[in-house]
């Protein structure tokens, strides 16, 4: 029998491999956009696995305010969607990069959340200046390929 820590781990894994493939996707924005829609299906099924009300508007605020913590990484991946406009040559460059920073950054959201969520917090009380360091941390393992979400 899984314990609800097993059952969101694996969540974030299947949703870390959705963001994967998502970051596959050639067209500028539309990439981003997909990726973000992953990454709040994720918490919000998270969320429920927790018994913790979802509120779209402050998960998108607070992955935002985490994704802050690792900019020079995003920015590039920003950088790297937006590159997909240059034909041949950009479209190999975003589908060679974006794939692996979408997969880490997913991952880190979701280890930080079931974390704060297995320690009691909700949304409301979620504090992304306090675990900033713990997403950077696990931000960089995952896009090092140090760690995925257990399955």
């Amino acid at each position: 029998m899984s314990t609800r820590l097993d059952q969101a781990n694996a969540i974030v894994k299947k949703y870390q491999n959705w963001s994967f493939v998502g970051g596959l996707i050639p067209i500028p924005l539309v990439d981003t956009a997909t990726i973000s829609g992953i990454q709040m299906k994720m918490l919000y099924e998270l969320a429920e696995l927790y018994g913790v009300p979802f509120k779209a508007h402050a998960a998108q605020s607070i992955v935002g305010s985490l994704l802050g913590a690792v900019v020079p990484t995003m920015a590039a991946a920003g950088a790297v969607s937006m590159v997909k406009f240059i034909p041949v040559v950009g479209t190999t460059l975003g589908i060679i990069a974006m794939p692996a920073l979408s997969l880490a950054a997913t991952c880190a959201v979701g280890r930080v959340f079931i974390s704060h969520f297995e320690a009691g917090g909700t949304l409301l009380d979620f504090d992304p200046e306090k675990i900033r360091d713990h997403f950077r941390a696990e931000f960089d393992a995952a896009h090092s390929g140090g760690r995925q979400a257990k399955a």
